[in-house]
């Protein structure tokens, strides 16, 4: 249990890293004001509404379908999504078929499609595939 909240407390830190460094957005402070683009502020919106109702896996397979590479606002979201995940009880999480290494999974596919391949590296680890 222990290290569970550590390996939490550790990926939340490099998702808030990652928001710092590349959108000056930083958690606690300033997410509220984040997201520039409307349509952006309300799929995020969505794809929360379907973590807490559970549908994790559906909102995760609709945030990756809509992958824009050339738009770094839909970056910012996944990002944002992601950190969202690993603020879920471990055992939510568990219950609806979701796992912390799919969220560093998630997070080390889509900083590879921005172009921040290396920097997720740094953070996360290589992916051990």
């Amino acid at each position: 249990m222990l290290s569970d909240d550590y390996a939490t407390r550790m990926t939340n830190g490099m998702v808030s890293t990652l928001l710092k460094l590349i959108f000056q957005i930083e958690i606690g402070k300033n997410e509220e004001n984040a997201f520039l683009d409307q349509e952006i502020k309300s799929k995020f919106q969505e794809r929360k509404e379907q973590i807490e109702q559970g549908f994790i896996n559906e909102a995760e397979n609709k945030l990756l379908e809509e992958l824009d590479p050339d738009n770094m606002e839909y970056f910012k979201l996944t990002l944002m999504f992601y950190y969202t995940l690993i603020e879920q009880d471990p055992d939510f999480l568990s219950e609806h078929d979701f796992s912390k290494g799919e969220i560093l999974d998630g997070l080390r596919y889509v900083s590879k499609v921005y172009g921040y391949e290396s920097m997720a590296n740094a953070l996360f680890g290589e992916n051990e595939e």
